[in-house]
């Protein structure tokens, strides 16, 4: 069965364009952009990356960033007073802190530290809840990205069997809220459920979110399904593979997302969306 490869990277750009067109708009009608603000602890080479993509994905769309880098032994009170500062800086409408945390800070607390009205990571509770009750203000940027993915490609949802491989706050849980919200039949996969490689075989939607390299193969993938892959996983080679053994699994589905270049740059794309959603609240 011939696939078709659903490009992240292309999506990303087409998003990106209207975001930029409404900044530079705005700017020369406020004389001002939105602005975003990236919390750094410690020195997670991951995470460096991400930040560092974040501020050029910034500087691409007009947007003004502003990175705080603290270091690792930092204290949660010292945090909490950070971001208590960027909570009331006028010249900041987004505040993205950067997971994972060193350990000995409270990582729910500084969460729920963020106004919600600058939680444009879509994490804090009143924004999760908004997303339950189906009126959502604030999206996770990756679970947003995905859904965005699949109305570009013109991919129905509604009806479909779908199965969400991963129960994180971040991924899994948002993904299926808003799966259930497009009319699709949910069901949430995780390390204790039975049966996993039927469930996954029923699926006419797989949305794989779980952080073990190419976990799912051709065996638990049933011919034109629809393959999410958000898993970035680097081997020993260090190639960097997703969750799904892409080669083999290619030609059974329909369409798949490939690592890197699918799910990666909508993520940070969403969360520019947001950022300018949060600007544009205050005009």
């Amino acid at each position: 069965m011939s696939y078709e490869l659903i490009d992240g990277k292309l999506v990303a750009s087409k998003i990106r364009k209207e975001i930029k067109d409404r900044v530079t708009q705005i700017r020369d009608e406020h004389s001002r952009v939105p602005g975003l603000a990236a919390v750094l602890v410690g020195d997670n080479a991951a995470s460096e990356i991400y930040v560092r993509n974040k501020r050029k994905a910034c500087e691409d769309v007009g947007i003004y960033s502003k990175e705080c880098k603290l270091p690792a032994e930092t204290t949660t009170e010292e945090l909490l007073n950070l971001i208590n500062n960027l909570n009331n800086d006028e010249d900041i409408n987004g505040i993205l802190v950067q997971l994972p945390l060193p350990e000995h800070i409270n990582e729910s607390v500084v969460l729920n530290s963020v106004y919600p009205k600058k939680d444009v990571d879509g994490f804090h509770p009143i924004n999760a809840g908004r997303l339950f009750q189906g009126r959502p203000k604030f999206i996770a940027c990756t679970p947003h990205g995905i859904i965005k993915m699949l109305e570009f490609y013109d991919i129905k949802i509604e009806g479909k069997n779908a199965v969400v491989l991963g129960r994180s706050n971040i991924v899994g849980k948002p993904v299926a809220i808003l799966l259930m919200q497009k009319h699709a039949t949910v069901t949430i996969c995780h390390s204790r459920t039975k049966n996993l490689p039927g469930i996954l075989k029923s699926a006419d939607i797989i949305v794989a979110a779980i952080g073990r390299a190419n976990f799912v193969t051709s065996d638990m993938v049933k011919e034109g399904a629809i393959i999410i892959d958000v898993g970035i996983n680097r081997l020993e080679t260090g190639k960097l593979a997703g969750d799904v053994d892409f080669e083999n699994v290619k030609d059974i589905c329909s369409y798949i997302t490939p690592v890197p270049g699918g799910v990666g740059p909508m993520t940070i794309t969403m969360l520019l969306w947001n950022t300018l959603l949060s600007f544009e609240e205050k005009l």
